[in-house]
């Protein structure tokens, strides 16, 4: 963008704006605001901009708005192409976008890679689980409950029953109905003591019936494996072959078929599941069971199964037992997941150890931070790896409290209530940091408007900030408005970077607000006031101040010169007869010869400054710097007139050698009591001292107030006498 078009209409309290910045020359404009002005409502214009909404008054709301923020073709600024810098937000922080800082994209996508092999296998492995066993449960968080302490160890409860499931051989629980068996209600009334001792009673009894089978045998030859052994021995053409078995029952018994071997099976199940001590201790239990109306379905499954009812006294046990059985089923996939996920662990190992030691721009954002700026505390990342590898999407920043050798780790909120206003406003521009860096990566062209952000910031931490405004403007992708309303800070930017041709200041009058070059922001008095001196009443008057001072320095306040001048600032007897040759001469003496000046050098120095107060009147809004003077010289010269001669006392105005116009107020205020012009001379105490001696030529105070002020104030001061 090579200029920023501004027109603008009733945006927050800005009346009227147009205006066009240049940016050819230049990447940073600043503009310097005197309170009121405009500053904070333009960067709320811009901030709307940046989010795509709407601009208006705040007050007058059916005032028609206007605005237009363009570039030099007149194309609209995209709204992720600005971005504003508000004074200072606490809830600022980085987010997912400022994370990206940490992407080491080749890194990245290698571990993604080496995630999706087996998180590819292990959704296969899920979706013929969930067909098999009709589940509406979370199996991955079923399947890692069952083998680890934690709902979410996928891998590891896999990797957990390897061995077991490489040697099991059979899976005697792959038809449980997941759902019915580990519901949670069932769970919970399998836990009911009285539930439990039904059971415990069932199991004690079953147990003696096995011991005493002929063919049966706990744990090793039981129903499941007798019908099993039938099944496969028909399916793989054992009988048809002609072969035969023999069951050990103290004598001799050949089996020749499958039927046969299926009746004896039966049979002998039959003879246990009938025997009427166990039916008596099943219906104790199913009687329980049918108490709780949410278990019904349970209850009629396990009528049906009844051989799952030994398994019910232990849960966590039948539970894996079950999980073993189904894996077992999808053996082969089960195989494929664990040989991709450890394929990958030793690559992911090393790749995770590289992204430990990555040094990524966000690193750099910390370490601008701490080394530039001056704070009792240090940031140290906390999940650098997980973030860098996209495991966990924003960085946890920890912060490390330093109190001399003295170090301990506090938490951002113990931070904030502990920190100064200034202390948490660095913490913010460490947010700003990372914001301007993820542009600066993306390579995102951005028009960033800065407002007041050195604001009440010591002067270490400002010229830090002064510093990386810097920085950003060598940057080609960038371009700054920079608004403040601080002089101080003006100053410095433009001798730092920004440069005097780049300096603007705002004009306010009753239409609008206008732009104008700076003026005055190095010695206003070498730079402009001496050399129009003749030439300019305002500036003639302003220089004032600045000669008492040099003459205070190199020869001391009881110089006739310095005396004289002072009573150009303050009603003494011989105020009224100080002529303009007089201060010609005091002019010469201080700086030598110079022109001849033009006019009149009898009339009388006072009445040149009342014409140049009233010359300020109609002078628009801004810094207006010898305006401010003049006006204030003129309004505490005619309220010490106006006082003096009400008091009428020449031998005490005599005896005032400093602090004049509060003395005189003091008088005055002990004579009259409440007079109403007291009210307008309190301001004059008020607000001329500053406006007059110029804080050792930094005139700072000046600039923040209003002339607007001022002008009132002289009006109503002349209304007095």
């Amino acid at each position: 963008m090579e200029k920023l078009l501004m027109d603008l209409e009733h945006c927050y309290g800005i009346k009227k704006l147009k205006e066009e910045l240049d940016f050819r020359k230049t990447s940073a404009i600043a503009i310097y605001a005197p309170n009121g002005a405009m500053k904070s409502s333009l960067a709320k214009t811009f901030q709307d901009v940046a989010a795509g909404e709407q601009s208006g008054d705040r007050i007058f709301k059916d005032r028609a708005n206007k605005r237009v923020i363009a570039d030099e073709k007149g194309a609209p600024l995209a709204p992720q192409s600005v971005m504003v810098v508000l004074p200072y937000e606490e809830v600022f922080g980085h987010n997912e976008k400022t994370s990206t800082l940490l992407v080491n994209s080749k890194l990245r996508e290698e571990y993604e890679r080496l995630n999706t092999g087996f998180e590819e296998a292990k959704q296969r492995l899920i979706a013929a689980l969930k067909e098999h066993t009709r589940s509406k449960k979370d199996l991955e968080h079923e399947i890692s409950s069952a083998f680890t302490q934690d709902g979410n160890q996928f891998y590891r409860a896999l990797l957990r029953v390897q061995d077991e499931l490489l040697k099991q051989k059979t899976a005697p629980f792959s038809s449980v109905k997941y759902d019915v068996i580990f519901d949670d209600k069932v769970l919970t009334m399998l836990d009911d003591k009285n539930v439990k001792a039904s059971i415990d009673n069932y199991i004690k009894q079953y147990n003696q019936l096995i011991a005493k089978s002929t063919y049966f045998k706990k744990g090793t030859f039981t129903y499941y494996n007798a019908s099993e052994i039938a099944k496969t021995l028909a399916d793989n053409g054992f009988f048809r072959a002609k072969h035969s078995i023999n069951l050990n029952s103290g004598a001799k018994l050949e089996i020749t078929n499958e039927k046969e071997l299926k009746e004896l099976v039966e049979k002998e199940k039959e003879a246990i599941s009938n025997d009427p001590e166990l039916r008596k201790k099943f219906a104790a239990v199913e009687k329980l069971i049918q108490k709780n109306v949410n278990v019904r379905q349970f209850e009629t499954y396990l009528s049906d199964n009844e051989e799952l009812l030994p398994h019910l006294s232990n849960m966590p046990a039948f539970k894996e037992e079950v999980w073993k059985s189904y894996l077992f089923t999808f053996l082969d996939l089960y195989k494929d997941v664990v040989a991709k996920f450890q394929a990958a662990e030793k690559r992911r190992e090393e790749i995770e150890s590289a992204a430990a030691k990555e040094r990524t721009q966000w690193a750099e954002v910390i370490e601008i931070f701490n080394d530039r700026f001056f704070v009792p505390f240090k940031l140290v990342p906390k999940n650098f790896t997980e973030v860098v590898l996209g495991q966990e999407p924003i960085l946890s920043v920890g912060f490390t409290f330093e109190d001399g050798a003295d170090t301990a780790s506090v938490e951002h909120a113990d931070l904030l209530a502990t920190l100064s206003t200034g202390e948490k406003k660095a913490l913010y521009i460490l947010n700003i940091i990372f914001d301007i860096r993820v542009r600066q990566q993306m390579g995102q062209e951005t028009l960033m408007v800065v407002d007041d952000v050195a604001d009440s910031f010591d002067y270490k931490n400002k010229y830090a900030i002064i510093q990386y405004l810097k920085d950003v403007a060598e940057d080609q992708h960038f371009q700054q408005v920079i608004l403040t309303h601080n002089f101080d800070f003006f100053r410095t930017i433009k001798s730092r970077f920004v440069g005097y041709g780049n300096c603007l200041m705002v004009s306010r009058n009753s239409s609008g607000i206008t732009l104008s070059k700076a003026a005055g922001i190095d010695n206003i008095f070498v730079n402009d006031w001496k050399a129009h001196f003749f030439d300019d009443p305002k500036k003639r008057i302003a220089s004032v101040p600045f000669m008492r001072n040099l003459i205070e320095f190199t020869k001391g306040d009881q110089d006739t010169e310095y005396l004289k001048l002072t009573s150009l600032l303050h009603w003494k007897a011989d105020t009224a007869n100080i002529a303009e040759v007089d201060l010609d001469s005091i002019y010469h003496g201080l700086f030598g010869a110079a022109l001849a000046p033009a006019g009149d050098r009898s009339a009388p120095v006072l009445t040149g400054i009342y014409t140049a107060a009233d010359s300020c009147l109609g002078a628009p809004d801004g810094a207006n710097f010898e305006n401010k003077i003049v006006l204030a010289v003129a309004i505490r010269l005619k309220a010490e007139q106006f006082m003096a001669a009400k008091i009428g006392d020449d031998a005490f105005l005599a005896t005032i050698a400093q602090n004049q116009t509060a003395k005189l107020l003091g008088r005055y205020r002990k004579q009259f009591g409440t007079d109403p012009s007291l009210r307008v001379l309190d301001k004059v105490v008020l607000m001329t001292p500053e406006n007059i001696h110029l804080n050792a030529f930094m005139y700072e105070p000046i600039l923040d107030m209003s002339d607007e002020h001022l002008r009132k104030l002289y009006g109503d001061v002349s209304a007095l006498t």
